[in-house]
């Protein structure tokens, strides 16, 4: 896929022989860059994101991706549109072609993300070993969904899937509130790495139920030795979409 690509002087780009308007852009990361485009043929928006590949090892990473998306086909899992890579001035970029989805419409129909928790455990033995993983966290992980472990990586620790744990915590808030808890901080340039040790703040009044509350609150504890296990997430989970009367709408 993604063989023909050229970029006009009009704001359009063209991937798989198909013309997409460029409307603006949405986001931008340590890596990565997202655009609003729009079909020429469809109509339709699209989410083009854009991964900088500075070496080889990188481009096999942005490959992965794309295969994980063509992995899975269902209805609540962003599927991939299209995708191409392309050589520019000596580097590549991996090209990501995604249908793009409003926030009004997460808003009307509720919203659903796969996630893949694939950080094991770690023990982590002296400075040196603290220090690359920190690197590894700032290289890799969007600075207002990264845990409060991963600023300032202690000599001596194990870091195991409960630092998913909390980055699986900032998603619901983003899922219940449509913005990162951080989000603002990130925004205004304040530290991040501050705010993150302190107890996270659910907007007032919140039409979710207490038990959804109480799940977010237990995700996003500073302290990751006093955050669940992801099983015992999913279990709540189950417990909340059981007991809730609003299962037909997925609101707990």
């Amino acid at each position: 896929m993604g063989q023909a690509l050229c970029i006009c002087s009009r704001g359009s780009i063209t991937i798989d022989n198909k013309r997409y308007f460029f409307i603006q852009k949405l986001d931008e990361g340590g890596f990565s860059y997202v655009d609003l485009l729009e079909g020429v043929q469809d109509g339709r928006f699209y989410a083009l994101k854009r991964i900088l590949c500075h070496d080889r090892e990188a481009r096999q990473e942005a490959q992965t991706e794309v295969e994980m998306h063509q992995l899975f086909n269902h209805p609540n899992i962003l599927g991939l549109t299209a995708h191409t890579f392309v050589d520019r001035s000596g580097k590549t970029e991996a090209w990501l072609l995604l249908p793009y989805i409003s926030v009004s419409l997460l808003r009307d129909k509720g919203s659903s993300i796969s996630l893949s928790l694939s950080l094991h455990s770690i023990n982590v033995r002296g400075s040196r070993e603290a220090m690359t993983v920190q690197d590894w966290a700032a290289q890799r992980c969007t600075i207002s969904y990264r845990a409060p472990e991963l600023f300032n990586v202690e000599s001596h620790c194990i870091i195991d899937a409960r630092t998913d744990i909390w980055s699986l915590g900032c998603v619901l808030y983003s899922m219940m509130f449509l913005q990162g808890p951080f989000d603002m901080v990130f925004q205004k340039g304040d530290s991040v790495a501050l705010a993150v040790q302190n107890s996270v703040l659910i907007p007032q009044p919140c039409s979710y139920s207490e038990g959804l509350q109480n799940l977010l609150r237990s995700m996003m504890v500073s302290n990751p030795q006093e955050r669940p296990a992801v099983a015992w997430v999913l279990d709540q989970v189950q417990d909340l979409r059981t007991c809730s009367p609003n299962t037909h709408t997925n609101m707990v």
